[in-house]
């Protein structure tokens, strides 16, 4: 069929990807340092364990976040290629100038710290910031970003174990909280009234687990959740290069129905896929480049399963008819 054409992200939309992960970063650095540090929250990720870090030791945890990332990166280049690492390897680079930046900031200007603006409310801390910590993190998969540390973990856990990305993540996260438990010290100043040490402790882990279920909460609200998935079926008489570009690119499989034109009598083919939410942009941005007259039809699909969707794992076994069992499906997130 010849040489197909095959968009390729425009460097405008390119810029405004970095753009928009430079500004998720900074959102999300910015939140470390003025509501979480204060507090001494220990929350999941590399910056959780950097913060762990600094609590412990006072090394700032700027630091530990990049001796933590450029090791996983080299991992990461080996497991998964370079195509993966290389807006990651921009993300570390700017999430470390930015916690040194802001905490920078905050030494110089207490007094806006949420410590301050807050008069000394954890839990009103704990919760803006997280929500604000949800908010920086998707900006950055908006635009096909990552956040490094847990991510790439996350990613190569993935690849070779049947556990879902998001999954994964939880499970370090939980880890990474619940070990500042037996690490983070407590200083005399931070124990008031009856609190003992072992009740702050406790206290601080409860807050770690709060911030994680509010961060993945305003991700999901703001991503719409990796999970949903859309449905498209696509008019056009360049049908082949389209679903050329949905194969290769968006690694999603094709259906080509026949079609006949009811006024015109005119034969052609109906191009229709099944993707995810977040790539159903990019899928749109190449319409428009290949065929700018395409005729495209867009709708919400509830739940999709098989092959790069969410697994069907059988739960237990009914009988139909009398006669032939077959397994109950309950799904789970893939």
């Amino acid at each position: 069929m010849g040489k197909r054409f095959i968009p390729r992200p425009t460097a405008m939309s390119e810029l405004k990807n970095y753009f928009m992960i430079t500004l998720g970063l900074t959102l999300y650095a910015f939140t470390w340092k003025f509501f979480m540090a204060p507090f001494k929250f220990v929350t999941g990720g590399i910056t959780g364990v950097g913060g762990i870090v600094e609590y412990t030791t006072g090394i700032p945890m700027q630091y530990t976040y990049f001796a933590i990332n450029i090791i996983l990166l080299i991992i990461a280049i080996q497991q998964l290629g370079w195509k993966f690492c290389v807006k990651t390897i921009y993300a570390i680079v700017v999430m470390t100038v930015m916690l040194e930046l802001f905490g920078a900031l905050s030494q110089a200007f207490p007094q806006y710290t949420a410590a301050v603006v807050l008069k000394g409310s954890p839990l009103e801390a704990c919760i803006v910031g997280s929500i604000f910590i949800g908010m920086g993190i998707a900006f950055c998969f908006l635009s096909n970003g990552s956040t490094g540390g847990v991510d790439i973990i996350a990613a190569i856990v993935n690849k070779y174990k049947d556990i879902s990305f998001g999954r994964a993540m939880l499970y370090v996260d939980a880890c990474i909280i619940i070990s500042s438990f037996f690490i983070v010290p407590i200083s005399p100043d931070e124990i008031t009234g009856e609190m003992t040490a072992e009740a702050l402790k406790l206290q601080k882990i409860f807050y770690g687990f709060i911030n994680l279920v509010i961060v993945n909460v305003s991700l999901d609200y703001m991503v719409n959740s990796n999970r949903q998935a859309v449905q498209f079926f696509i008019f056009s008489s360049k049908y082949d290069e389209i679903a050329y570009y949905i194969t290769r690119r968006l690694k999603r499989g094709v259906t080509l129905l026949d079609s006949v034109g009811y006024y015109s009598g005119k034969e052609g083919k109906v191009v229709t896929t099944i993707a995810r939410a977040t790539q159903a942009n990019q899928l749109l941005s190449a319409i428009k480049q290949i065929d700018p007259n395409a005729l495209v039809s867009q709708s919400k699909v509830m739940a999709v399963y098989g092959l790069g969707f969410d697994k069907i794992k059988s739960k237990k076994k009914v009988k139909i008819d009398d006669a032939t069992s077959v397994d109950t499906a309950k799904t789970e997130e893939a």
